[in-house]
């Protein structure tokens, strides 16, 4: 497959960079960075969009992107790929600050004192290791138990590293795996000696991967992609590696800036959440309103038809581990949903559709009424259509939503946006696996409540139930996971490793709580999460509400009040007497900027070393005064 293959070409890319330069404001050229992030690009160009970038960002431009401090210890060469790093970033909603540490020296920065690591505070630590520094040295007759033993000593220092870092910095640790680089010594029986090296760099990538799930630690899984890329050649090139210690070629720069940076911005909350599938031509061969139900390609039978089988088997296997799965067509809406109830091969099934539009008008507009109705922002959204002239008024007339270029057979698709890593995640939880199937059943309660003749009449319907409990391991991962993706409401938008967020729920001084809501329809799952703290800048007695957020999902039930007498008990318990309440505004949580005058907070004036803008709140315990609310509550 082409690197970046999922970018659309630029017919002009050298002279666009080249216009974007001569633009007077930083703002400007900012912005023009980030559009041309979004194109193809080689190595050179990829240079040239970073420095337009970075010089406007020297200037102060920046609003709009999400600051990450990502620090890479490294033993081979990694500078050439700072810059691909930080435009894949830009293309993320990201403004990436690198920090590299002297080549080779990651034992010695991770286990000593290290003065500039510690200035740099990083959010991310990259150990990116290669294969020759990793060597395990045996004899090629060693046996399976010398092969183990020494797997498991060099897999022990990871771990110890990890932990340091973790422990020093409260960063997530992301470890990059071993690209294998010696040619094989025994040909086809090289896997069935347990002491040959090729056999070893993969036991050894299997027991980092294993021990990197059990720690909290991200893979940056080189070995896989050099693997299934079909771009292999440009990693572990030995004469690459003998000039310059250089792992990743240069030419690969690109490809390698767009898998980290899409960890990255996994970790920030940047990660898109659902994928818009046009119909025809997409999910089966034809037009179903020309050709009929009998006369589209799908399934068994002909190359055409398992093709498109295979595309929607992996928006189904999508659906399955939590993205949104939508449809945005021109069709009439019955002849469309006839397919998905009637036709005998299809994988998707209309319950999988959170969202259904069929109708003849614009897909832009139709793409805004999707995100309206799932509560999500046009730039969770991946646009995925097979007519290049769609594609092109998408990216036109909505640039925040993501719209992958498509190979001319569907048999690629798949591959194609697995590829653009538009849904990287940092976890994976069980509420994750019935996400878009909570989503579908926010249809059916916005038809109930259509249905309905009065508000609290249809509150009191839903049967709602709250469960709340403190944040324990069980709740930590998707806990952290909804700190750093929501934006909406979200009153601080604070983003907290799971290192430091582990600390946070620890903290016998502090609340954590995650609550989840269930009503008639099913389980909403985990929809909010509450972080409470004692706060220097803060009388004693005093709770800081640190992190306020919940999914919008549930907007609209008296959720908020409900919460607010939960984290009153709960500050009570700890001896608090007031709950200080802040908000941070920012361009996408202004839907919460009148959130703690609602609930009866009174404004008052910013304590010493707040931050420029945030605007703070004042409720004394003794005065909490719940509004009624319609919600059973109940401790876990």
């Amino acid at each position: 497959m082409e690197q970046l293959a999922w970018l659309p070409a630029h017919p002009e890319l050298g002279a666009a960079i080249g216009a974007a330069r001569k633009l007077p404001d930083a703002g400007e050229r900012l912005a023009e960075a980030i559009r041309l992030a979004g194109f193809r690009r080689d190595f050179t160009a990829t240079g040239r969009i970073d420095k337009l970038a970075q010089l406007a960002r020297q200037e102060g431009a920046g609003a709009g992107l999400t600051t990450l401090r990502l620090a890479i210890l490294a033993s081979h060469t990694v500078d050439h790929l700072v810059p691909a790093l930080r435009v894949g970033g830009l293309g993320r909603r990201l403004a990436l600050n690198v920090h590299v540490a002297p080549y080779g020296m990651y034992r010695q920065v991770l286990l000593g004192e290290d003065a500039a690591l510690a200035g740099f505070a990083p959010h991310l630590i990259l150990l990116a290791l290669d294969a020759e520094d990793a060597r395990i040295e045996l004899s090629p007759d060693a046996s399976e138990a010398d092969v183990a033993a020494a797997v498991a000593l060099r897999t022990e220092e990871l771990r110890r590293l990890w932990r340091r870092a973790r422990a020093r910095y409260g960063a997530q640790v992301v470890q990059q795996t071993l690209v294998p680089a010696e040619p094989l010594l025994f040909g086809s029986f090289e896997a069935l000696v347990p002491a040959a090296p090729y056999a070893v760099t993969e036991r050894l990538n299997a027991a980092i991967r294993s021990a990197a799930r059990e720690e909290g630690v991200l893979l940056l899984d080189l070995a896989w992609q050099a693997a299934r890329s079909g771009l292999a050649a440009g990693f572990a090139d030995p004469v690459r590696w003998h000039q310059a210690k250089q792992l990743v070629s240069p030419l690969l720069a690109p490809s390698y800036g767009e898998a980290l940076a899409a960890i990255c911005g996994a970790v920030a909350g940047t990660s898109r959440k659902c994928l818009v599938l046009d119909l025809d031509n997409t999910l089966w061969g034809g037009v179903i309103g020309d050709d009929g139900l009998e006369g589209i390609r799908l399934g068994q039978g002909n190359a055409t038809g398992e093709a498109f089988l295979a595309m929607q088997r992996y928006a189904a296997a999508l659906g399955r581990r939590g993205v949104i799965l939508a449809v945005c067509s021109k069709n009439t809406a019955e002849v469309a949903e006839d397919a998905f109830a009637h036709h005998p091969e299809m994988a998707l099934k209309r319950s999988d559709i959170a969202c259904f539009v069929a109708n003849w008008n614009d897909k832009a507009g139709n793409l805004r009424h999707i995100a309206r109705t799932l509560n999500i922002g046009l730039d969770s959204l991946v646009f995925v259509d097979d007519n290049p002239a769609e594609r092109e008024i998408i990216r036109r007339e909505l640039p925040d939503v993501a719209v992958p270029e498509l190979p001319e057979d569907v048999a690629n698709y798949p591959e194609v946006i697995a590829a653009a890593a538009y849904f990287e995640t940092a976890s994976f939880t069980a509420d994750d696996a019935v996400r878009s199937r909570a989503y579908a059943l926010n249809a059916e309660r916005a038809a109930a409540l259509e249905q309905a003749t009065d508000l609290p009449g249809y509150l009191r319907s839903l049967e709602m139930t709250m469960t709340a409990k403190p944040v324990g391991p069980a709740e930590l991962p998707r806990a952290t996971q909804l700190i750093n993706k929501t934006n909406q409401f979200n009153l601080t938008t604070r983003r907290y490793t799971a290192a430091e967020a582990e600390r946070l729920a620890a903290d016998p001084a502090a609340v954590m709580l995650s609550l989840r809501l269930r009503d008639r329809f099913g389980d909403n799952g985990l929809i909010s999460v509450i972080i409470a703290r004692p706060d220097a800048a803060l009388p004693p007695g005093e709770m800081l509400i640190d992190t306020w957020l919940m999914s919008c999902r549930v907007l609209g039930r008296q959720v908020e009040e409900a919460t607010l007498g939960i984290l009153a008990g709960q500050a009570r318990l700890r001896g608090a007497t007031a709950l200080i309440g802040e908000y941070r505004p920012t361009a996408k949580n202004t839907m919460v900027a009148g959130h703690y005058e609602k609930l009866g907070f009174r404004h008052m004036k910013p304590p010493a070393g707040a931050e420029p803008g945030a605007a703070f709140w004042r409720c004394d315990i003794s005065d909490v005064q719940i509004p009624k609310h319609f919600i059973e509550v109940e401790a876990a």
